[in-house]
């Protein structure tokens, strides 16, 4: 192999690497956006109304 095909090799190793890696950064940063509160909308606030639901529900059985 010439230089040449060791430099193209070379940029094409790189080019997927950087690909990969802006993949994997956009996914962590959608998916971690779901993890903060924002009004209602995001798991975090569903998991919280759901604990809140739950909290109640055990209040009143507690209560009998």
């Amino acid at each position: 192999m010439s230089a040449a095909e060791y430099a193209s090799l070379a940029v094409a190793i790189s080019t997927l690497v950087a690909a990969f890696a802006g993949a994997v950064r956009w996914l962590v940063k959608h998916y971690l956006a779901e993890l903060k509160s924002n009004g209602g909308d995001s798991l975090s606030d569903r998991v919280s109304r759901i604990e809140a639901k739950l909290e109640t529900l055990l209040e009143l059985m507690n209560r009998r």
